[in-house]
């Protein structure tokens, strides 16, 4: 059983055997990029935001089930809660005139790259996610239309497939889960190959996932601690077999050239030296001591901050967020359910920034912007949610890391950001 004595084991191993990051002896990953929620012609797609609002936060109350399961609810940041399932059809914006103008896929809220399954190798289409720490792909006993379009995974066709006890299961606001079986395979992204990792081929999927034609499942990439499975992640496995020499990956987000760098950074996207932050939470990329600014006021401070690529949007605290719009002029409430606020398109803030003591990290105009919803006003990259993560937690997503080369290292137990060539 992965109880915490093994979680802790795995987090000491790493650290003891941790060596200086070396350029050149990572591998690359090239992404592409998948559905969106702005679309290429610059609307906001409301439809899609809310989709990934109740997704982000049912993604985050799976994980604070895995928390409390494998870690016990000490590991929680303070005013943390396990909150109820989010209903898409209780929060579902209504459909608008502008409807016509949202079929657009081309925007960047997710980011993808391939990887195989098996021997011989058996190729898929992943998301790489550092806010989960599980990795799944469909199954071929999916039998629903939302595993049409994608790859699936055949255990007869691969001679390194292990059948193993237990379910993988997580819940959504559809009233669906993604589920399946476990397995250990044979798993290999960019040269980097583990073997004997626990992973799930699934049997149904949400309809939140089978929208996305084209890509076919997840790869986390967070702590041990949130697994699902219980089972070292996919980088941690790579790491412990010497798939890899260093605990460290690093992210490029952009509309083109995206990239992961696995065991190592890639100096060749990034200026300068990597600003580390040492990690505060159980099982998250979480850094303290945040603030956000707009221009020279700093505007709310002294907050945790979870890195996620798994989504678009920048979620803070209801109250943190009024505040920072009370310093936009013209901002105003768009979607109260949701947290999405609009604000004139003419004077998109072009120097919002988050620091942690050290460099301001600015969100451009572009990325704070996620498109319109009228020919004047447009929607915030910032949504006023409680995902149940801590009374004084945000959640950045790409909206962020789209400005930052990002890098996070399990050898020295933190996250660090740099600037962009």
């Amino acid at each position: 059983m992965f109880v915490k004595s093994s979680l802790i084991a795995l987090a000491l191993q790493l650290s003891v055997t941790a060596s200086p990051v070396v350029e050149g002896l990572g591998s690359r990953v090239s992404f592409g990029k998948r559905d969106g929620i702005t679309t290429q012609d610059g609307w906001f797609n409301h439809k899609s935001a809310v989709q990934q609002v109740v997704r982000d936060r049912n993604k985050h109350r799976q994980n604070l089930i895995n928390l409390e399961r494998n870690m016990g609810r000490e590991a929680f940041n303070e005013g943390a809660e396990i909150k109820p399932v989010a209903n898409y059809s209780q929060v579902a914006p209504p459909e608008k005139r502008q409807a016509e103008k949202l079929n657009d896929e081309g925007g960047d809220e997710y980011w993808s790259g391939p990887i195989s399954i098996g021997t011989p190798a058996q190729k898929f289409l992943i998301d790489f996610d550092t806010g989960s720490a599980d990795l799944w792909v469909p199954s071929v006993n999916c039998t629903s239309s939302y595993c049409s379009k994608k790859d699936k995974y055949k255990p007869t066709s691969s001679s390194s497939s292990a059948r193993k006890s237990g379910k993988f299961s997580i819940e959504y606001g559809d009233g669906s889960s993604v589920s399946g079986p476990v397995y250990t395979e044979t798993v290999a992204v960019a040269g980097v190959t583990v073997k004997g990792q626990y992973f799930s081929p699934v049997n149904t999927i949400s309809p939140s996932f089978g929208s996305e034609s084209g890509n076919d499942g997840i790869l986390g990439l967070a702590f041990p601690a949130i697994s699902n499975l219980q089972k070292s992640p996919f980088f941690n496995t790579a790491k412990s077999q010497g798939a890899v020499k260093n605990g460290v990956f690093g992210f490029k987000l952009a509309k083109s050239g995206s990239e992961l760098y696995l065991g190592g950074t890639d100096t060749s996207l990034y200026t300068g030296s990597i600003e580390y932050h040492a990690v505060t939470g159980s099982g998250f990329w979480q850094i303290s001591g945040a603030s956000i600014s707009i221009g020279s006021q700093t505007v709310v401070s002294g907050f945790q901050t979870i890195i996620d690529s798994g989504t678009t949007i920048i979620y803070g605290p209801p109250n943190a967020v009024s505040t920072f719009y009370q310093n936009i002029p013209g901002a105003q409430v768009y979607d109260s359910q949701n947290g999405l606020y609009s604000f004139p398109c003419n004077s998109t803030p072009s120097d919002v920034a988050f620091n942690w003591g050290g460099n301001n990290w600015t969100v451009s105009a572009a990325n704070f912007n996620l498109g319109m919803v009228s020919s004047t006003q447009c929607i915030g990259a910032i949504a006023g949610q409680d995902l149940g993560l801590g009374s004084n937690t945000w959640l950045l997503g790409d909206s962020f890391l789209k400005n930052v080369y990002a890098a996070f290292s399990f050898d020295t137990n933190s996250v660090g950001f740099a600037t962009l060539m």
